[in-house]
């Protein structure tokens, strides 16, 4: 039987919403913000009148730059703000490359985590992957896992810390490594050091710190090799995102079924994806696959 492709949502957001999409763009709020971003699945009508829509406070426009575009701001925004998921709050930045410091539809993966490491009633060590700006991390964190959290990017590292000040956590066992991961992990392996839970956010490209290429049909089988050396006997999860890639569901299915096919647990793969308040309409931004060992 061909596995079955789930659509995982984000219901819970009280801080953000994806307020109406359309005409390869999409409306969105961040606190009391409103911010008009490109989007190019949303290749409907938009569903509300443009007098909706010019009340955006930041306005994304695509360009010839390098860095694809740039932000003009309608209102006078802080240079950045606090945004609040549950026990959770991350600082909110307008970047050059559209993105803001978080993904909100990866917070239905931040619920997952946290409820696996709830039902173990021992100590869990996460290893999170291309962590980015932490909020995984601080999901896990929040609940009593010990997590090792790795970034090719200083930036990005210390744009976690602030995250995990922000969120009271800095007392919380939280390892923060600039490291290039399929490196870190292969040495992980021949340290002996081993995982309960591992988080993967692998990019479509990106480069180390020493300048290392990471291309991810080339190094995804390295990286999951990797994985499977510093997993426990009997591992909690497994959770990987994958973003802009030319992939689909099905060939992370076909990858963590591989990997993880010596230990009893259940695999779901599909795609994340954010419901509009206007028509309803759904927007995919990733595909992902998450396993789960039998308790």
């Amino acid at each position: 039987m061909p596995p079955q492709i789930e659509v995982l949502l984000s219901p819970d957001w009280m801080d953000y919403e994806l307020i109406d999409s359309g005409e390869g763009q999409k409306l969105e709020r961040f606190g009391k913000y409103l911010f008009a971003r490109p989007e190019a699945q949303a290749v409907w009508k938009k569903g509300l009148p443009p007098s909706r829509w010019e009340k955006a406070d930041a306005v994304f426009q695509t360009t010839g730059e390098e860095n694809g575009g740039h932000w003009l701001f309608k209102s006078k925004l802080p240079e950045r703000w606090a945004l609040g998921y549950k026990d959770l709050k991350c600082w909110i930045q307008p970047t050059a490359s559209r993105h803001v410091g978080i993904f909100p539809e990866q917070a239905t993966h931040w619920d997952w985590s946290q409820s696996l490491i709830q039902s173990r009633k021992a100590p869990v060590k996460i290893l999170n992957l291309f962590g980015y700006t932490g909020l995984a991390s601080m999901a896990a964190a929040l609940v009593g896992a010990q997590v090792t959290h790795v970034d090719a990017s200083k930036k990005a590292i210390a744009y976690a810390k602030e995250n995990q000040i922000l969120c009271g956590l800095t007392q919380k066992p939280i390892r923060w490594i600039v490291d290039d991961a399929l490196k870190f992990t292969e040495r992980e392996a021949r340290r002996g050091s081993f995982y309960d839970g591992i988080i993967l956010d692998p990019p479509k490209f990106g480069r180390g710190p020493k300048g290392e290429v990471w291309e991810f049909f080339d190094l995804l089988p390295d990286l999951l090799s990797a994985c499977g050396k510093v997993l426990t006997p009997q591992p909690l999860f497994l959770l990987m995102t994958a973003y802009a890639i030319k992939s689909s569901a099905l060939t992370l299915h076909g990858a963590i079924s591989e990997l993880m096919t010596d230990f009893p647990g259940q695999l779901s793969v599909g795609e994340l994806a954010t419901r509009e308040s206007s028509q309803g309409r759904l927007i995919s931004h990733a595909i992902f696959a998450r396993w789960s060992g039998l308790k």
